[in-house]
C-alpha cells in the first residue's frame, strides 16, 4: 500500500493546531509559514481561545472545519497531543506533523500505531517541521533556502545551520523533513520517495541512528541508481563501544568502520562535518559527466592555477585528500609551455604566471590540454577565474566564452573561484561543472566524486538457529585449524600433547587477549616443558580450561586476523586485517557486510595498506591470498547463519604460500 507522503509535502489543505498571534512562539512561526502558502492551498488556524492572524480567524477545533485538513501540524502541550491526533484522524486527515516534544515513549508508540492503522502518516513527534520548495510549503521554525537538495535530519537546529551553509554557498533545499522521534515516518521512507521526486537532484542526511541498516542501504541504493547522490553525516563518529574490551574484532570493526564499509559498498558519501555534508551534494552535476580512472584505479588530478600560491596550496590539499598529483611528462609540459611566460610552471600544478590576463583563452587551452593528455583523471582550476567579468565588466562576455570552452572537456572538472556567484561561475555550474568558493571544500569533495561508480548491492542478512560448536561449523565451511584439544588437568594436557605431537602450544581457553595476560606458551618441546608452562599458567590464571595445540612455524607466513560480529544496525559483518598481537596497534583492517563471496573477500584483502606484504614485498615469499579469502568468506557465512554468535575472532590466521591455517579462535555468544 502506498503511504500518503504527498499529503506531507504537497497537501491540499493545512491546519495548524496551536496557532498563535504571539511572536516568538512555535504557534506563530508555524501559522505564518502556513499562511505564506495560502495562495496554493487552504489554511486553517486552530486555537480554542480564538483570535486571528493576518486576517485569518482562529477556529476552535478541527471538528469545526468545513473540510478535512489534508495535513495537520500539532504544536500543543504533551497532555493534549494524542487527543488532537485522534481528532485529526477522525476528520480524515492523511498526514500529521508532531512538533510537540516531551511525550513518554509508550504514548509515542501508541499514537504512531493509531496513525498507521488509519492509513495516515506521522512525522515526529518532537520534530521541527516540514518544507517543500516546489509545493511552497514552509511549516517550520525559521526559513530555508530553495534549491535541489533533499535534507532529512534528526536534529532541528542542525537543519537550520545546514540550510544557512547551503545558502551561503549558493545552494538550497528541494524539501526538508525533521524526523524527531521517528515514531512512524523514517529516513528509509523519505529516501525512497526521493527516487521519483523530480525537484531533488541530491540527498543529504544527518542521522543519529539508522534503525534497519540494510533497509536504509537498499533505499539509498535506489536513490543513487536514479542518478541522485546521497551524502550522510552520522553521529557517534568517535564511539568505539565496550566490545573493544572483549575481542579484537569488536575493537577494529567499530560501528564507524562498519558504517564506512556499508556506505562505500552502496555509494553513499560519508562525511564528518556539516559543511562537508552540504558540499558533497555539489558534485551532483558530475553524474552527467564521464568518469575515467588511471592504472590501479588511481585518482590522478591535474591542477591549473593562475598564481603560484593557489597551485601549491591546492596540491598540498590534494595530496592530503588522497589524490595523486603526478608530475606531467616532458612532452605535456613542453606543449603547455607554448605561449606561456617563461616564469610559468608547467609540471603539476600549472601556474599560468599572468597568461590569463594576457589572453583569457589561455585558461581554456591549458585546461583542455591537461584534460586530453591521458595523464590525469580529473582537473582542478583554482584561483581568480570567474572574477574577471566582475572586476572588469568589459571582459564578462569573453570570460563566459572561455567558461563554455572549459566546460567542454571530457574528464571531470572542478573549479575553485574567488567569485563563485559571478555570471561566469554560474555559467559553469549550469554546464555541469561544480564551483566552490573555498579550495579546501573542493578538495574535500573531489575524492568522493571520483570513486569507482561500480557498486555491489548489499546482500540481505539471513539467519538460522545453530549450535554452539562454531569451530566445527568453520571447519565444515573450509577453514583449516591447527590440531588442538581442550583440557582441564595436567594429565589431560600431557596426553593431548602426545596425540597432537610435540612441539606444542599451551593456551588458556576462553580469552580473546591471551598474550596480554601470559596465557600463551609456545614451542613446548617435551613433557617437562609442558609441565612447567602448565604449572606457571595455572598458578597465575587459575583458568577452568586450556588448549594444547599443534606448534605451527610462522617464519614463512604472514599473520592475519579474520573476524565477524553482529552490528546492531547492519547485522552480521566480516573483517580482515593485519593480525597477530599487533592487530589493534596496526589497525589495518577492511570491513564488509556479511555474507560475502571469495571475490568480494579478495577485494577487501587488496584494500589493506599492508596487502603488499602478502604479495611478496622486498623479497618475501608471496602467500596464498586466495586461501585467506576463502577463510574470510567462510567466517562471513558462519556469522550470518548463526545469530547466536555475537562475535568471532580467528587471530592469528597464518597465511603461507601453501595456504591458510587458523591458529586461534575466540567466540562470544549473544546475550
Amino acid at each position: 500500500m502506498t503511504r500518503p507522503l504527498d499529503a506531507l509535502f504537497a497537501p491540499r489543505s493545512v491546519a495548524v493546531v496551536g496557532a498563535s498571534a504571539t511572536r516568538g512562539t512555535w504557534g506563530y512561526q508555524l501559522a505564518t509559514g502556513a499562511l505564506a502558502g495560502r495562495r496554493y492551498r487552504r489554511v486553517h488556524l486552530v486555537n480554542p481561545r480564538g483570535g486571528e492572524l493576518d486576517g485569518t480567524p482562529f477556529v476552535p477545533s478541527l471538528e469545526s472545519l468545513d473540510e478535512p485538513a489534508d495535513l495537520v501540524v500539532v504544536a500543543v502541550p504533551p497532555a493534549a497531543f494524542c487527543s488532537i491526533v485522534d481528532d485529526a484522524l477522525a476528520t480524515g486527515t492523511r498526514a500529521v506533523v508532531g512538533v510537540t516534544a516531551g511525550l513518554p515513549g509508550p504514548r509515542v508508540v501508541e499514537v504512531a500505531a493509531r496513525v498507521r492503522a488509519a492509513g495516515a502518516v506521522l512525522l515526529g513527534p518532537n520534530c521541527m517541521g516540514v518544507f517543500d520548495a516546489a509545493a511552497n510549503l514552509r511549516l517550520l521554525w525559521g526559513d530555508l533556502p530553495s534549491g535541489d537538495i533533499a535534507l532529512f535530519t534528526q536534529s532541528g537546529n542542525l537543519a537550520l545551520e545546514l540550510g544557512a551553509i547551503a545558502g551561503r554557498g549558493g545552494l538550497g533545499l528541494s524539501r526538508f523533513a525533521s524526523l524527531g522521534d521517528a515514531a512512524d515516518v523514517t529516513a528509509v521512507e523519505l529516501l525512497a520517495a526521493c527516487v521519483t521526486h523530480d525537484a531533488t537532484r541530491s540527498v543529504a542526511l544527518y542521522l543519529e541512528s539508522l534503525g534497519d541498516g540494510r533497509a536504509f542501504l537498499a533505499a539509498a541504493s535506489a536513490v543513487i541508481d536514479a542518478g541522485k547522490p546521497v551524502a550522510l553525516l552520522a553521529a557517534g563518529r568517535s564511539a568505539v563501544g565496550a566490545r573493544a574490551a572483549r575481542s579484537h574484532t569488536g575493537a577494529l570493526a567499530s560501528d564507524r568502520a562498519v558504517l564506512a564499509s556499508a556506505c562505500r559498498d552502496v555509494g553513499i558519501i560519508l562525511v564528518d562535518t556539516p559543511t562537508a555534508l552540504v558540499e558533497a551534494t555539489r558534485v551532483a552535476a558530475l553524474r552527467r559527466r564521464p568518469l575515467s580512472f588511471g592504472p590501479g584505479n588511481r585518482r590522478r588530478i591535474g591542477i591549473v592555477a593562475d598564481g603560484g600560491g593557489h597551485g601549491v596550496i591546492a596540491a598540498d590539499l590534494a595530496v592530503g585528500a588522497g589524490l595523486d598529483v603526478v608530475p606531467f611528462s616532458a612532452g605535456l609540459s613542453a606543449r603547455l609551455a607554448e605561449g606561456l611566460p617563461a616564469t610559468a610552471a608547467t609540471t603539476n600544478p600549472v601556474d599560468l604566471a599572468g597568461a590569463g590576463e594576457q589572453d583569457l583563452f589561455n585558461y581554456a587551452r591549458i585546461v583542455a590540454a591537461v584534460a586530453a593528455s591521458g595523464e590525469v583523471d580529473a582537473v582542478l582550476l583554482s584561483g581568480y577565474f570567474g572574477a574577471y567579468g566582475v572586476d572588469e565588466p568589459a571582459l564578462a562576455d569573453t570570460e563566459g566564452q572561455v567558461a563554455d570552452a572549459i566546460a567542454a572537456v571530457e574528464v571531470p572538472l572542478f573549479v575553485h573561484s574567488m567569485a563563485p556567484d559571478s555570471t561566469t561561475s554560474l555559467r559553469l555550474v549550469e554546464r555541469g561543472v561544480p564551483v566552490w568558493r573555498a579550495v579546501e571544500h573542493a578538495l574535500a569533495a573531489i575524492p568522493t566524486a571520483l570513486r569507482d561508480p561500480v557498486r555491489g548491492a548489499p546482500v540481505p542478512s539471513t539467519g538460522s538457529p545453530g549450535g554452539p560448536d562454531v569451530r566445527n561449523a568453520l571447519k565444515r565451511a573450509g577453514v583449516r585449524f591447527a590440531r588442538a584439544q581442550v583440557v582441564t588437568t595436567l594429565a589431560e594436557a600431557r596426553q593431548a600433547a602426545v596425540e597432537v605431537g610435540y612441539p606444542v602450544v599451551l593456551k588458556v581457553a576462553g580469552l580473546a587477549h591471551k598474550s596480554d595476560v601470559g596465557g600463551v606458551a609456545l614451542d613446548l618441546g617435551d613433557e617437562a616443558a609442558l609441565t612447567r608452562a602448565w604449572e606457571a599458567m595455572a598458578a597465575r590464571l587459575a583458568a577452568p580450561a586450556y588448549t594444547v595445540e599443534e606448534m605451527v612455524a610462522t617464519r614463512d607466513g604472514v599473520e592475519m586476523i579474520v573476524g565477524a560480529r553482529r552490528d546492531p544496525s547492519f547485522g552480521p559483518v566480516v573483517l580482515v586485517g593485519m593480525g597477530g598481537v599487533l592487530a589493534e596497534l596496526l589497525a589495518d583492517t577492511a570491513v564488509g557486510l556479511a555474507p560475502i563471496d571469495r571475490v568480494a573477500a579478495l577485494r577487501l584483502i587488496e584494500s589493506l595498506r599492508g596487502s603488499a606484504v602478502l604479495d611478496g614485498l622486498r623479497g618475501r615469499v608471496r602467500v596464498d591470498t586466495g586461501a585467506l579469502a576463502d577463510v574470510v568468506a567462510a567466517a562471513s557465512r558462519v556469522a550470518t547463519d548463526r545469530p547466536e554468535v555475537a562475535e568471532l575472532d580467528l587471530n592469528p590466521v597464518l597465511v603461507t604460500a601453501e595456504g591458510a591455517i587458523a591458529l586461534d579462535l575466540h567466540v562470544a555468544e549473544a546475550a
